[in-house]
């Protein structure tokens, strides 16, 4: 994106101008905010193309700003996180961030974070808000990494778990039928019968699930298929 405008929210004063210089030689607009309040003054008057948030700073915290401005404006935002806090990733994920990079970082990763954002926010058009983490009771599912949590604790799933998780979390609520669902496990590269895909559906089951034979997430709609149903 030509001339794309970044916002910078980070009280070290060093990182707010290292960033500034690096991304504006790499041909973007860049303002810089020192804390929260200064940021939303900012937006106030601007419109900025991506939003690059810390989440430590004094007052105000990021994921608590983040959660805030998605109530009004769908920028796109990139966290930037302490290296071992798996809890802010997951926070700032739910919060409505669209990625996240841990302290410290190279700027060229900031760089190709930035650039893979901006790609995915079509020119013109102002970027929609979709859940990034459906909750399923005490398990998330983070859409855009494909991983299922329970707590710190990634749930591994296998090739065509991980396939149907995707296919369920693209149209949440809605009944899709056993053919539905081998065509599209079939586009994905992926072999299925009908039958099969009963048997996947159980064995995914007994991971989402605190009682896989009374299913509250994973749904059997009588006559339609299967459904989740999150949160």
């Amino acid at each position: 994106m030509d001339d794309a405008h970044i916002l910078i929210v980070d009280d070290d004063e060093r990182i707010r101008g290292l960033l500034q210089k690096f991304l504006m030689r790499n041909g973007f607009l860049v303002s810089a905010a020192r804390e929260a309040a200064h940021a939303r003054r900012l937006l106030d008057g601007l419109e900025f193309d991506l939003i690059v948030l810390d989440v430590m700073m004094p007052g105000e915290d990021g994921i608590s700003l983040c959660k805030d401005l998605r109530q009004t404006i769908s920028t796109p935002i990139l966290l930037l996180t302490a290296k071992a806090e798996t809890s802010d990733r997951i926070q700032g994920l739910e919060a409505g961030a669209d990625d996240y990079l841990a302290k410290p970082f190279e700027p060229k990763e900031l760089l190709l974070r930035i650039n893979a954002i901006l790609r995915r926010v079509p020119a013109g058009e102002p970027a929609v808000v979709i859940p990034k983490v459906l909750h399923l009771g005490d398990i998330r599912y983070d859409i855009e990494r494909g991983e299922l949590w329970q707590g710190e604790n990634l749930i591994r799933l296998t090739a065509t778990e991980s396939q149907l998780m995707r296919i369920f979390s693209a149209k949440p609520a809605e009944a899709l039928s056993r053919a539905t669902l081998v065509d599209e496990l079939g586009r994905s590269g992926g072999q299925a019968q009908e039958r099969a895909v009963d048997v996947q559906i159980t064995r995914l089951r007994r991971k989402l699930e605190s009682d896989p034979k009374q299913p509250r997430y994973l749904q059997t709609v009588r006559g339609a298929g299967y459904m989740l149903a999150p949160d």
